[in-house]
């Protein structure tokens, strides 16, 4: 156990308890990182404070279940978005807690913007989840009749292409 989580006040330790409880990590991290600021404790040491009650919790953690992938889910949220789903587009992105991941998204047309379809965190081995998620992205789009996009299936890179970035100049 981190020697920081003495440092907290008891309040302060039900509402990350009660957070780690329900699986949100996030708002765990931020609240100790906020309590222990003042101690220049940095987000690195308040992410592993939390890892800990995580540990200490074990089985009482309720997990939050993955998105589901399967071609029925994925349908029925693309079908809910306003507007046409002109691709689907898998992306790489990541944080200090997940590490990298893959975000499926419609690329919408009229309105243009994008909805969110599954955040995929690991493969079904435990390792990267971009095999995961293009094989739920391609059938989705297969599905629907619309292109798949993945910039960077093997690299992790949050700075790939996205598709209208490379649909527009071929359009041009």
């Amino acid at each position: 156990m981190s020697g920081w989580w003495a440092y907290l006040e008891e309040r302060t330790r039900r509402e990350v308890d009660a957070d780690v409880l329900r699986d949100r990590r996030l708002s765990a991290v931020r609240s100790v990182w906020e309590a222990l600021r003042p101690l220049e404790v940095g987000l690195h040491e308040a992410e592993r404070v939390v890892h800990a009650r995580y540990e200490a919790l074990g089985d009482r953690v309720q997990r939050t279940p993955p998105d589901p992938l399967d071609l029925p889910s994925l349908a029925a949220r693309a079908s809910a978005f306003p507007g046409r789903v002109a691709a689907v587009e898998a992306l790489w992105d990541g944080d200090t807690v997940h590490d990298w991941f893959v975000l499926l998204v419609a690329v919408l047309d009229a309105p243009d913007g994008e909805g969110y379809l599954a955040t995929v965190y690991h493969g079904p081995d435990g390792g990267l989840p971009s095999g995961a998620a293009a094989k739920a992205g391609r059938a989705l789009a297969r599905h629907l009749g619309v292109p798949f996009h993945f910039a960077s299936p093997d690299i992790p890179d949050d700075d790939a292409p996205r598709w209208r970035a490379v649909q527009r100049p071929a359009e041009a």
